[in-house]
């Protein structure tokens, strides 16, 4: 069977002109392939001793909040990458490229900070008052969902009517769901952060034309 080169690096120069046109994703996406590789090399012991250190639980919150808030996106809870590197593309990519770099971010750590710090406020109260244990203070909270929550809902403002009421309406089911059955502080987090995704309206002014789901997507230029 003949291999046809042209081909292959017709295809690998796609590859890497997207890749170049989502730079803070894929940055950020190797980063968390090299913890995961280093978090599969750990003991389940020494994993979740090092993993609760860099979590955003009420404890470590207190003391350390910027190192935490940092260094809790930089892991994945499960330490599963392939997921991740196919949502990031699907999701975290198409908005760079759509609001750009800069925009992006905003998006992702406004999502990710103000969705933890509320889900844990939430959680300390219910400590507080009874109906949840204390331990529950110094739980593992690590990942990136939060800030994925928040970028799957700005989302919305790319995708134009009709199309756009049916992709808020599964967004809002597929995260609003799990409030309705035994919800736990991270469904929380994840809800709040699609609420932020949704407020982040202003951030896409400006970003060009929808985009229309039923047209092709045009081949990346390199």
């Amino acid at each position: 069977m003949r291999i046809d080169r042209g081909r292959i690096d017709r295809g690998l120069r796609r590859v890497g002109a997207y890749v170049r046109s989502a730079p803070g994703t894929y940055a950020w996406l190797a980063i968390l392939f090299v913890t995961t590789v280093a978090m599969h090399h750990m003991s389940p012991e020494f994993e979740q001793e090092f993993l609760r250190q860099r979590s955003t639980n009420i404890n470590e919150l207190s003391d350390n909040p910027v190192r935490v808030l940092v260094q809790s996106a930089m892991w994945i809870d499960g330490g599963r990458w392939l997921p991740y590197a196919v949502l990031y593309t699907v999701f975290h990519a198409q908005a760079e490229r759509w609001l750009g770099t800069l925009r992006w971010l905003t998006v992702c750590v406004a999502a990710h900070v103000l969705a933890t710090l509320i889900s844990e406020g939430a959680l300390l109260r219910a400590v507080n008052e009874g109906m949840a244990p204390h331990s529950a203070l110094n739980t593992l909270d690590i990942g990136v969902s939060y800030a994925l929550a928040g970028v799957v809902a700005v989302l919305t403002y790319r995708i134009p009517a009709p199309w756009r009421y049916l992709y808020t309406a599964v967004v809002l089911a597929v995260y609003g769901y799990p409030l309705t059955s035994s919800p736990t502080f991270t469904d929380l987090g994840h809800f709040v952060s699609v609420l932020i995704g949704f407020g982040c309206y202003p951030l896409t002014r400006g970003r060009g034309k929808t985009r229309n789901p039923k047209e092709t997507a045009a081949p990346v230029k390199g």
